[in-house]
């Protein structure tokens, strides 16, 4: 595994951030061929890097339903139905959901409650949902335009290297 002194990165723009963070996960994740591994050291990797947010993490799609895997931070739920909360509806249609209120989407559900906003991004192959990215912040509209194009991106490289089988 390279190894990367994250705490040393000088990003002055988000933009530099995303290209850093992307780049930093890449070399985590290209020697590394165990799926579940390289989550857990996504989760990891992206918990340290950020900032201000209290819980990152994955939840994989198995038997119909969104169940918790690797992440950083509180316990979580444990299951969700697809089209429920901001992740069930992320899985549904498939596209990112960047919610600045959590408490004024409809159908929230509140694993923390020291979440105000959140930002999800869809794991798929193809037609099949993999699971998603979740990043949960206690501030209010932590999230914006430029930090989903910057997770969509690293979702494009963790799929790139990653290979969950379809009955784990």
């Amino acid at each position: 595994m390279t190894m990367i002194d994250i705490k040393k990165t000088d990003c002055n723009k988000k933009e530099d951030f995303y290209i850093f963070l992307d780049r930093s996960i890449s070399a985590l994740l290209r020697d590394e061929s165990d799926w579940l591994a390289n989550l857990c050291n996504t989760t990891a990797l992206i918990w340290d890097m950020m900032a201000d947010i209290n819980w990152v993490g994955f939840y994989l799609y198995k038997e119909g339903q969104l169940v918790c895997g690797p992440f950083q931070g509180k316990p979580a739920c444990t299951r969700i139905n697809i089209g429920e909360g901001v992740c069930g509806t992320a899985a549904l249609i498939r596209e990112s959901v960047l919610v600045q209120d959590v408490h004024a989407f409809p159908g929230h559900i509140a694993c923390d409650s020291a979440s105000n906003s959140e930002l999800v991004v869809p794991l798929t192959n193809g037609d099949r949902i993999i699971g998603v990215l979740d990043i949960d912040s206690p501030l209010f509209s932590r999230f914006d335009q430029d930090d989903r194009l910057g997770f969509e991106k690293i979702v494009e490289t963790i799929l790139k290297y990653l290979s969950i089988p379809e009955k784990y």
